[in-house]
């Protein structure tokens, strides 16, 4: 029997208007690539397949990795473009949460082509399944799609063909979603940032996605090494005083603003750029306090001060000098 099919109690807070599980191939990982294909399953709130819809995207470039995904200028040169399918999409999200496996890159992938677009992705919130499948503590080696897939007794067909990869994941989700809700657990639902900076860089990064599932392409850049912060570590951010050269900041989460911009902004300013939260950390950066990133859960557990990007690229206009006024 399907986990959880007998609840009757259903969590109160879990979202009521359904989910939108999406998986998308792209040109290659960076700011600059395409969407060439999208996926999606539409769930009610229980997660039961409500339909499903599929197209190809046809980039106006060259495709990108073609041993993986199989999408050939060929195949794609008679296609739509994005903003020809875009319609179609909203139809389909608008109103959902958006569901994937390292859901932060589809959704800078569809976030960036409508933004190439003037407009904003209908979605307000994601959910990835690689963070709910560790909250739920399943007795897995790894958290890759395929071993999910072997967990549930899910079939995979077509590996790296977004509907396939949709209709797979969506398959892993309502089990999930079914032992969340018998444990009462909080759902690791986050906040969507609307992102303003495209970039130009073909191969700079999605934050954080230097690998996707298994079998990632290179033509990205890896994370830059920087210089190590030539202050010593004053302590924590204090509520209405300035940075300090030599604090250590962390940033989780979407940003507006694109993350290696602000670390570079953070860096020239003396500041330490934090990979992690600790109790050391000055102050962590995110749009999403209450979310459920490592760095963020660590911040309320060891009391880090926490600002929004908007007061943090505030305080980044007055940073004192080592045993300033603060």
């Amino acid at each position: 029997m399907l986990p959880g099919t007998d609840i009757d109690d259903w969590p109160r807070e879990y979202p009521d208007a359904g989910w939108a599980v999406v998986d998308v191939e792209t040109t290659g990982l960076g700011r600059s690539d395409r969407v060439i294909s999208v996926g999606v399953y539409r769930l009610d709130p229980r997660g039961a397949v409500q339909d499903h819809w599929y197209t190809t995207v046809n980039p106006e470039r060259d495709p990108g990795p073609t041993w993986i995904h199989g999408l050939t200028s060929e195949v794609l040169e008679g296609s739509p473009t994005f903003p020809e399918i875009a319609g179609e999409l909203t139809r389909r999200l608008d109103g959902r949460v958006l569901v994937a496996h390292n859901a932060l890159f589809d959704w800078s992938m569809i976030s960036r082509e409508y933004a190439r677009m003037e407009d904003r992705a209908p979605i307000e919130q994601r959910l990835c399944t690689i963070v709910l499948s560790r909250d739920l503590g399943l007795p897995l080696p790894n958290h890759k799609l395929g071993t999910l897939a072997a967990h549930f007794g899910v079939e995979t067909r077509q590996a790296h063909h977004a509907l396939d990869d949709a209709r797979v994941l969506a398959e892993i989700f309502r089990p999930s979603l079914h032992l969340a809700a018998e444990a009462g657990l909080r759902l690791p639902l986050v906040t969507c940032v609307p992102i303003s900076d495209l970039g130009t860089e073909s191969h700079a990064v999605i934050p954080s996605q230097t690998t996707r599932r298994a079998g990632s392409w290179g033509g990205y850049r890896p994370a830059r090494k920087r210089p190590a912060c030539p202050y010593p570590n004053p302590g924590r951010w204090e509520p209405e005083g300035p940075l300090v050269q030599g604090m250590r900041v962390a940033i989780t989460g979407d940003t507006a603003t694109e993350r290696e911009v602000l670390e570079d902004r953070l860096t020239e300013a003396g500041l330490h750029v934090a990979s992690s939260v600790s109790s050391r950390t000055s102050l962590l950066v995110t749009n999403d306090p209450a979310g459920w990133s490592s760095k963020a859960r660590k911040a309320r557990e060891v009391g880090t001060p926490v600002v929004d990007e908007a007061a943090f690229l505030q305080l980044l206009q007055r940073v004192a000098p080592p045993g300033g006024e603060r």
